[in-house]
């Protein structure tokens, strides 16, 4: 009997392939059975089809790590549950090392996966052909074995777990294309098919390759670019068991994985075929491309370099099928910033079949709850800005990602593709005085200066970069003399209104309250208390008050703070970013060089610390913050555009005769190492609350003022902690640190560094994280153990440490 078409629905997913099935499946278990998946051909006819099915679960993020775990799980019991065959089967994964910086690359994986609780043993090249006999181990140096990686069937699994939905009450549609989405007061209000009308709360596009398709007709960027990619199936092969590893060779830039006692081989191209930019076909429904066996030709080379027997091999099929890729390599979770309602889980560059399980499931609870219930920044549509929806800019970085899909990740690497997007007023000042610029939100920011005659050009190694003693001049001047950072790339907004400052009461867990000039360094808390934003509030009148925050977190802190501003309150939020130059000028002789730009009083009495000034400095104005992020004194420089060049120029002569020095943001970041600041999402962010991330003092919990997240930061002082953000410090002579090292309390593993870096004052290896503990942590906790921190397997001794490491009294910044 034909069931009647759906006209209303609580929640609509468009997308019949692995996400799409995945979010309805775990929608229906979270209880929202009233779910309808629209699917414009049948399940899994777009990209789940042709999937490779490799299953990798380490990430660089732990909690990114944690959803592909937890895949795995999923996977391992879906069949049980369901009845329906998943293909899945827990092989393992072998990830090979040809030369040293590979081999250094392959340990520090190692530690981070230890770090996140998955299991890794590194090999011999006699060991790793033990396990995989087929290849030729000859030129490798190393490998890495994951015992919990393995292989799925796409369409298997994607069946299994639509029919999982579907015993959980979801309607599925198939042969149902999507033609519109209206839109009434600000959210989704239904979705529109060639069927007919579906009215909804909730719209969810996992449309894949259409994604962006999707996202355009409520005009939701979805920065996802179709790229071609190719693999090929051989016939059986002698010696091939059905239990063999799946083998990624980066070096080479292939992956393997067995098929039917045959092999798959793939890889991913440096010169990588973007498809269908003019749109994608109407009709590529289980279709696939022509494959290119000239393009392909060049991975095919490595292949019978690692397994000579592929020569002998039948090949049944070179498959050419287009993938989703976006331009950071991460995918695409959560609600559309500018649209509510409107939430995307999409862009998975080839990874797909492995997030899928995780990622449904962390949709879902984002949908359910209203909100991220974990930490998901590294793949939170928050992430991207304007530039974002520039196809042609998408296209570029996209391009350049999917090309160092298996290159070595460096330390600190940035990307070269379409630049530069958004500059300063003064790029080429800073161009001309040796700038090596870096890209963030697509601005460009000068990460260190070369001397004369140095090419500022990173060149990335795993010990001794290029840039560190150029890093080191910038620092130690800073201490010394003074230092001027362009840091206009901030981003910058304007709560207004009567009601201002009740609204931010509300929103911000510091107190914001007080007169005009007022300066608040604060967050901005979830209901669990963990920290969304991070950022300082400057009141320029009783009605209003000027934000800075982090470059980065622009998209983010602007709907955070948007969707959180008591709609019944007079009080509007104003993006002012573009509006507004920054020139941070810090360090002990920052005074002397401001008083001469200024007839104001810029003294400690009469400009004290943590204040705001407008300074007149003859033909303009600067709104001044006396603010510091690199423990000195100093100001943070606000300036109109047109202004910002003037305000240079006026700086460096005046400068020059105290040592003013040009420095970058890499300088900076070593600078708050050293006094303990913390970094948005590393120390602090929405898995940690200031208590655990040692800011109590940043909340306004001895006040009677309510605030979000107030509860449960009471509670959790209550009932103590779980963890608690420490400092250690390392001596070991070649030892160097660069995140995600595993913290050892007496021999165990309590957690990992989220932040490191050198120390050019204190000559001393610093690095911050997070010591966990299910029977609590307190100050006698910490102090009762014994630490080492694992580098790249190796245990070397650390010393915790409690207080700033760099004038721990802070009697600088208040000189």
């Amino acid at each position: 009997m034909t069931r009647t078409f759906p006209t209303q629905a609580r929640c609509v997913v468009i997308g019949g392939g692995i996400i799409g099935s995945s979010v309805a499946y775990h929608l229906a278990k979270m209880g929202w059975a009233d779910t309808v998946v629209v699917e414009r051909g049948q399940l899994t006819c777009g990209s789940t089809f042709h999937a490779a099915g490799l299953v990798g679960q380490l990430r660089s993020s732990a909690n990114i790590t944690q959803l592909l775990k937890y895949s795995v799980e999923l996977y391992d019991a879906l069949e049980e549950e369901t009845g329906q065959a998943t293909g899945w089967k827990q092989n393992g994964g072998l990830r090979l090392a040809c030369n040293e910086d590979r081999w250094t690359e392959l340990r520090r994986q190692a530690t981070t996966a230890r770090s996140f609780g998955l299991p890794v043993e590194l090999l011999t090249p006699r060991e790793a052909r033990d396990l995989w006999p087929l290849m030729d181990a000859s030129d490798l140096v190393g490998a890495a074995f994951l015992p919990t990686d393995g292989q799925a069937n796409p369409s298997d699994v994607t069946m299994a777990l639509a029919k999982g939905a579907r015993l959980g009450g979801v309607r599925i549609l198939e042969n149902c294309p999507v033609t519109g989405i209206d839109v009434e007061d600000g959210r989704v209000a239904a979705v529109v098919t060639e069927q007919g009308r579906i009215a909804c709360e909730v719209v969810v596009n996992c449309a894949g390759q259409w994604a962006r398709e999707v996202g355009a007709l409520v005009d939701v960027p979805v920065p996802v670019c179709s790229v071609e990619h190719q693999y090929m199936i051989t016939e059986a092969m002698p010696g091939i068991s059905r239990g063999l590893p799946t083998l990624r060779d980066p070096d080479r830039l292939i992956y393997f994985k067995e098929e039917v006692g045959g092999l798959v081989m793939g890889g991913y191209e440096p010169n990588p075929i973007p498809w269908a930019q003019n749109g994608i076909p109407r009709g590529f429904t289980f279709s696939l491309l022509s494959s290119n066996f000239e393009h392909f030709e060049q991975l095919m080379e490595q292949a019978l370099i690692r397994v000579p027997s592929l020569a002998d091999a039948g090949v049944k099929e070179l498959i050419n099928g287009p993938e989703a890729f976006t331009p950071d390599g991460s995918f695409i979770l959560g609600e559309s910033p500018s649209l509510k309602g409107f939430y995307v889980g999409a862009g998975f560059n080839a990874y797909g079949i492995a997030a899928a399980g995780g990622a449904g499931r962390a949709l879902s609870e984002w949908i359910v709850a209203g909100e991220p219930t974990m930490d998901l920044w590294p793949v939170d549509i928050r992430r991207f800005h304007d530039h974002h929806a520039d196809v042609d800019w998408v296209r570029q970085r996209t391009l350049e990602l999917y090309a160092k899909h298996y290159t070595i990740s460096w330390p600190l690497e940035e990307h070269d593709s379409a630049r530069p997007r958004r500059t300063s007023p003064l790029y080429d000042r800073l161009k001309q005085a040796g700038a090596c610029f870096g890209e963030k939100m697509g601005w460009e920011r000068p990460n260190w200066y070369a001397s004369k005659d140095v090419e500022p050009k990173d060149d990335y190694s795993f010990s001794k970069p290029n840039w560190e003693n150029h890093v080191r001049r910038e620092h130690l001047a800073c201490r010394a003399s003074a230092a001027l950072f362009d840091q206009t790339s901030f981003a910058k907004f304007e709560v207004s209104g009567s009601d201002a400052e009740a609204a931010l009461s509300w929103i911000c867990a510091n107190d914001v309250r007080g007169a005009p000039g007022k300066l608040t360094y604060t967050q901005l808390l979830n209901e669990r208390g963990g920290i969304e934003c991070d950022l300082t509030v400057a009141r320029l009148a009783e009605d209003r008050f000027y934000i800075v925050t982090g470059t980065g977190f622009a998209t983010h802190d602007y709907q955070w703070i948007s969707s959180r501003l008591p709609k019944a309150m007079d009080a509007q939020l104003k993006d002012c970013t573009n509006e507004f130059a920054v020139l941070s000028l810090m360090g002990p002789k920052s005074r002397e060089i401001l008083s001469e730009l200024t007839l104001d009083d810029v003294s400690h009495e009469g400009f004290p610390f943590a204040q705001t000034r407008r300074l007149n400095c003859g033909n303009f104005f600067v709104q001044a913050l006396r603010v510091t992020y690199v423990g000195e004194l100093g100001w943070e420089l606000h300036v109109a555009m047109d202004h910002a060049g003037q305000l240079y120029d006026r700086l460096h002569p005046v400068g020059a005769r105290h040592g003013l020095v040009n420095a970058g943001y890499r300088a900076i970041e070593t600078l708050r190492l050293e006094k303990g600041y913390r970094a948005w999402p590393g120390e602090v962010g929405p898995d940690h609350t200031p208590l655990e991330a040692g800011l109590s003092w940043a909340a306004k919990l001895k006040t009677d003022v309510d605030f979000i997240g107030r509860s449960a930061l009471e509670a959790q002082r209550v009932a103590g902690l779980k963890k608690k953000m420490a400092c250690f410090t390392v001596d070991s002579p070649g030892v160097r640190l660069w995140g995600r090292e595993t913290i050892l309390r007496n021999g165990e593993p309590v957690g990992w560094l989220s932040s490191a870096g050198y120390g050019h004052s204190i000559e001393k290896w610093i690095g911050y994280g997070y010591v966990r503990c299910v029977d609590g942590v307190d100050k006698a906790y910490l102090i009762g153990g014994s630490y080492e921190l694992e580098v790249a397997t190796d245990r070397v001794p650390a010393q915790i440490q409690f207080g700033s490491l760099y004038d721990p009294k802070g009697s600088r910044i208040r000189s």
